[in-house]
């Protein structure tokens, strides 16, 4: 008997002290990231790659960019099903998106990825026009939606992706709702919780000055990196970095 116990023993032991010496990625948090407009989840394939080999779990939101209450519900949808601590990232418009969504008590940083980072009953057009980007080619559908013209998109939204891929970007588009720009944001989520914003240097679609002055404003912690708007793609680790830092530095 008092060698079964000495082996129980023993084995506990080695168990707590396993346990003691778990590397933090054992204990990594979630990541949901979600897209902006004109474009889909599917652009962040580079970051969900670099974040899931560092041991995230990492969910990819598809909104239907049809209405900002329709896109945060979606956002929602995705969010219900995290467990534990999640960290919330947008990209352009969706960081309209986050701003709503992310009051989910599960959320404890915002990333906000060349994006809007609105106060409360801001607009999302309303932010864009209060400084024009330096390209102007995105033009409203007979049935109220928002199109980037083909022929421009690769200039002014992916400078720095393969041609190809760009133009690939362009001809699979997803035109966002003009009413989504138009919908007042209420109580946003980076009151209540620490944000990161990262400034696309070289942004041709939402201007770079714009994103310093909407981060600042917020207190976010702001990270600048040479991209263009796309720079979520074209720059993936040097925005997994920033998203696993807010994620390592959440409470």
């Amino acid at each position: 008997m008092s060698t079964i116990r000495n082996a129980a023993l023993a084995l506990a032991a080695t168990l707590l002290t396993s346990a003691a010496a778990a590397p933090a990625s054992a204990q990594a948090r979630n990541v949901v990231l979600v897209h902006g407009a004109l474009v889909d989840g599917s652009g962040w394939r580079g970051v969900s790659d670099i974040l899931t080999r560092d041991g995230y779990n990492v969910s990819i939101v598809q909104q239907p960019l049809t209405g900002l209450d329709q896109d945060v519900a979606a956002t929602r949808r995705v969010l219900d099903r995290q467990e534990g601590d999640t960290v919330l990232v947008g990209h352009s418009y969706g960081g309209t998106v986050i701003t709503e969504a992310g009051n989910d008590p599960k959320v404890k940083a915002l990333v906000y990825v060349a994006a809007l980072q609105p106060e409360k009953g801001e607009t999302t057009g309303g932010l864009v026009g209060s400084m024009p980007s330096p390209s102007n080619d995105i033009k409203p559908t007979p049935d109220g939606f928002l199109f980037l013209d083909p022929a421009k998109f690769p200039a002014d939204f992916g400078a720095d992706l393969p041609r190809d891929q760009a133009e690939f970007m362009a001809r699979s588009q997803m035109p966002v709702a003009v009413a989504a720009f138009q919908a007042p944001v209420g109580e946003p989520a980076w009151k209540g919780r620490p944000s990161y914003g990262i400034v696309a240097r070289n942004d041709m679609t939402l201007n770079p000055d714009l994103q310093r002055m909407m981060y600042k404003r917020a207190g976010a912690e702001i990270t600048e990196i040479d991209g263009s708007h796309a720079l979520y793609i074209s720059q993936a680790a040097a925005v997994a970095k920033v998203i696993e830092e807010a994620a390592k530095a959440a409470k």
